[in-house]
């Protein structure tokens, strides 16, 4: 069986260690603040520093992963004698995974040697994350290249996300709501429910009124919809509120029997869209 390389972007906020422990290649999409001249990719900030700068009144805007990046990545893996899956960003959300398809196509007109499979996640952060781990995990039980891509197809849409955000003011930044809707929202409290649908866009489904209501949301949520039959793996990621992560985490312990495998950072591309206070939940379900 020849060896293949799996091969994810930023978007996913899959922790370095996990990536390399996995043996995943990470492209990164990069951002940078309006006025500013400096470009960061994805691990050239710490979060910290970027929900710092965030909640100082930056504005945040994202750029894909460009063409020639994915080719000289995907060349270099050939050169080393792997084939390539690639697992990527939502195609609703973003410019990333087309322009690696275009560089996979190119490729194998001059390299018709090379295998390189490319998948639309339909997904974004750590269900991307999750997404890529599983992927990662049924390469390391022996499956070949075209029976990962096989799964990874099937159970995307199955990979819930579940988000509630803080503060309002970052979603109309990003031109998601109205000023006016947001200052309203606000000074009432009110904390949308966002999830991913199935053709990977993230839209708003419900409301709660609090932080704590809409941390319960999250959880209620994953009662609803969790599979009995897919995978035990609970990843949670947040944008600078790690206490309400850890909450999420004990309401699923504590009232659904879960332990959460992962809590992780939403990172820089993710969170400049979404803001700090950022929560979300990711778990294989029935249905997204």
């Amino acid at each position: 069986m020849r060896k293949y390389l799996i091969f994810t972007d930023s978007s996913a906020d899959l922790p370095q260690e996990i990536r390399e422990e996995l043996d995943v290649r990470c492209l990164s999409l990069s951002v940078r603040f309006e006025g500013e001249s400096s470009e960061y990719r994805n691990n050239e900030i710490s979060p910290d520093a970027f929900y710092q700068k965030m909640r100082g009144g930056g504005v945040g805007r994202t750029a894909a992963v460009n063409k020639e990046s994915f080719a000289s990545a995907f060349s270099e893996a050939i050169d080393e004698g792997y084939d390539v899956l690639y697992i990527g960003f939502s195609s609703a959300l973003s410019g990333t995974y087309a322009a690696a398809t275009v560089a996979a196509e190119e490729l194998r007109e001059g390299r018709p040697e090379a295998r390189i499979i490319t998948v639309d996640s339909l997904c974004a952060s750590l269900g991307l994350g999750l997404l890529v781990y599983l992927t990662a995990r049924k390469r390391k039980e022996g499956a070949t290249l075209d029976e990962a891509a096989e799964m990874t197809r099937k159970i995307c849409g199955s990979v819930c996300h579940w988000f509630t955000v803080d503060d309002l003011v970052y979603l109309k930044r990003g031109g998601r709501i109205s000023a006016a809707s947001a200052a309203i929202g606000n000074l009432l409290s009110i904390k949308p429910i966002l999830h991913m649908d199935d053709g990977g866009h993230l839209v708003s489904v419900g409301k709660a009124r609090g932080r704590q209501a809409s941390v319960m949301a999250l959880a209620n949520k994953f009662a609803e919809l969790a599979s009995s039959e897919g995978s035990p793996e609970v990843f949670i990621s947040h944008a600078d509120c790690y206490s309400d992560a850890e909450r999420l985490a004990e309401i699923l312990k504590t009232r659904h029997g879960v332990n959460v495998s992962l809590i992780s950072d939403v990172g820089p591309v993710i969170g400049a869209h979404s803001g700090p206070g950022t929560l979300a939940l990711f778990f294989i379900g029935r249905k997204r």
